[in-house]
């Protein structure tokens, strides 16, 4: 009989782990929100006791999403666990999720501590988690390179500890199919209470075999995989939600088990996630790329006229796929906007609503029509919380082959207004020069991007930047009919960024004793 593997997403815990992808709150519900969409069995929220914003989101995912078992990430300690715990404790299904390093590298070099300490310490605090929700996680960080004989034994530990998941990381991306496969047959075989706990995996794509080695593990047995949506997470990002799940119901043959996740909401799911992290999804990417379905040589064209399975071993609306439909213009109507919103994945309150209604008839003003990229751009700019230090008031530029460009830049700082002039070697770089001067802040441009997000010779561009200053970057984004207005407004969302997080540095440091 098929068994049923849960798909634990962690996209909001270890995908915005992703350097510069950090989410706002209204984006990190929003998304959360469509995951439940998605019909995920489990979303890691956050890492409650890194930050109070992140215990803060973690907490509001908690009490406002419903469906999906909400779970909040914990190191081995007492005072990790009991803030995870406070803030998941208001969800219908809560989980801690806790984990320790348990490589040699880990002990030796991290924790500095013996493997008899180390396995004291994940006992003692998966009871902790345990005596405050029935629903334990517990990692051995690092398991693909740590010993296996001491894995068997904190697996087992563990377990009788009280943890009912027991998930095995490869936190490096450094196993193989085959030798995930061995481990996680080995555990079954030899750790005596195992089928007291759902065997969970854990893989990053440091030398792209997260996939193949999240699959392997389902071969060999387990019941759970963790994965993100676009692979995200850190360095090279963790195993593809949307390539698991559909290699496991493409090839059911093989795995002979089933996930419960709503398939045709795959695309839209991947669509707001590279909207809020400003981290486009590459053409050929499996699934959810924008070439993943379409056909150029001939001789497959021919093939898929003929017949779908030629050349397609998946339908592509069975993920979500299906053409922007032109409906939305100038004249319409606010339950129109809404109701497109709403086929998108977006909840909106009528408060929310009249903000988003005011942006869409600026943004049709400029376009005679309105693609869903457009709604989802504007979707991003309408959740954004993020106070704004600077904002735009007034961008010319003055632009002539084989010479210097000049622009005029007015910033707007609360009831003040702000002006200065600038050159430089092209328009964006006299208005990023513009700004400097302005602001009085000094950064280095580390990415510049610019694409087109819909069609048409109207399209909306959309402007992501990477900045630095003092150690720290932000990354920014902006869309705009304007693509000097977009690199501009981008540039400043970065500069924002890192202001709002120096200021908070600042007030960190006063606070502390």
């Amino acid at each position: 009989m098929a068994r049923k593997i849960v798909i634990f997403d962690t996209t909001l815990r270890d995908g915005e782990q992703s350097p510069g992808a950090s989410m706002t709150m209204s984006e990190k519900l929003a998304l959360a929100q469509q995951l439940a969409h998605l019909n995920v069995d489990v979303i890691e929220a956050g890492f409650p006791f890194s930050s109070p914003e992140d215990f803060e989101s973690v907490s509001r995912i908690a009490q406002e999403v419903s469906g999906p078992t909400i779970c909040g990430l914990a190191r081995t300690k007492a005072e990790d666990i009991e803030s995870c715990y406070n803030a998941i404790r208001h969800a219908a299904k809560p989980r801690i999720h806790t984990f320790v390093g348990t490589s040699k590298v880990h002990l030796e070099k991290r924790l500095r501590k013996t493997a008899d300490e180390v396995l004291a310490m994940a006992v003692e605090n998966v009871q902790h988690a345990a005596s405050l929700t029935a629903d334990v996680e517990f990692s051995p960080e690092d398991a693909m390179r740590t010993d296996l004989g001491y894995l068997r034994d904190i697996v087992e530990a563990t377990i009788e500890a009280g943890a009912t998941t027991i998930n095995i990381p490869d936190t490096v991306g450094y196993t193989t199919p085959w030798i995930m496969e061995e481990t996680i047959r080995e555990l079954f075989e030899n750790v005596p209470n195992i089928d007291q706990a759902v065997i969970s995996v854990h893989c990053h794509d440091d030398l792209g075999l997260s996939v193949a080695n999240s699959l392997a593990a389902v071969k060999a047995g387990a019941g759970q995989v963790e994965c993100t949506v676009n692979g995200m997470g850190e360095r090279a990002g963790n195993a593809s939600l949307e390539e698991i799940v559909m290699s496991i119901r493409t090839r059911s043959d093989e795995f002979d088990a089933y996930t419960e996740v709503n398939t045709k909401e795959i695309v839209k799911t991947s669509k707001m996630v590279s909207s809020f992290t400003g981290f486009p999804v590459q053409p050929n990417k499996a699934i959810v790329g924008e070439n993943a379905f379409r056909h150029e040589a001939g001789i497959h064209q021919h093939g898929v006229i003929m017949d779908r399975e030629t050349y397609e071993i998946m339908e592509p609306q069975d993920v979500g796929w299906v053409e922007s439909e032109l409906t939305l213009g100038p004249r319409s109507g606010k339950h129109g906007v809404r109701q497109r919103l709403k086929d998108l994945g977006y909840q909106v309150t009528d408060a929310q609503m009249e903000d988003i209604y005011a942006r869409f008839i600026e943004m049709a003003d400029k376009k005679n029509q309105i693609y869903d990229e457009d709604l989802e751009i504007l979707m991003r700019e309408a959740t954004t919380e993020m106070a704004e230090t600077w904002s735009l008031a007034y961008l010319q530029v003055n632009s002539t082959t084989g010479a210097r460009s000049q622009a005029t830049v007015r910033l707007r700082k609360e009831d003040a207004e702000y002006e200065k002039e600038a050159v430089g070697n092209g328009p964006v770089d006299a208005v990023y020069a513009a700004i400097n001067l302005i602001t009085e802040v000094q950064t280095t441009l580390d990415d510049y991007s610019i694409r087109s997000v819909t069609r048409g010779k109207d399209a909306l561009g959309e402007a992501t930047v990477r900045i630095a200053t003092d150690g720290e970057s932000a990354i920014g984004r902006a869309a705009s009919t304007d693509v000097i207005e977009a690199s501009a407004a981008a540039y400043l969302n970065a500069l924002n960024r890192l202001l709002i997080r120096s200021e908070l540095g600042k007030q960190d440091a006063q606070d502390t004793p």
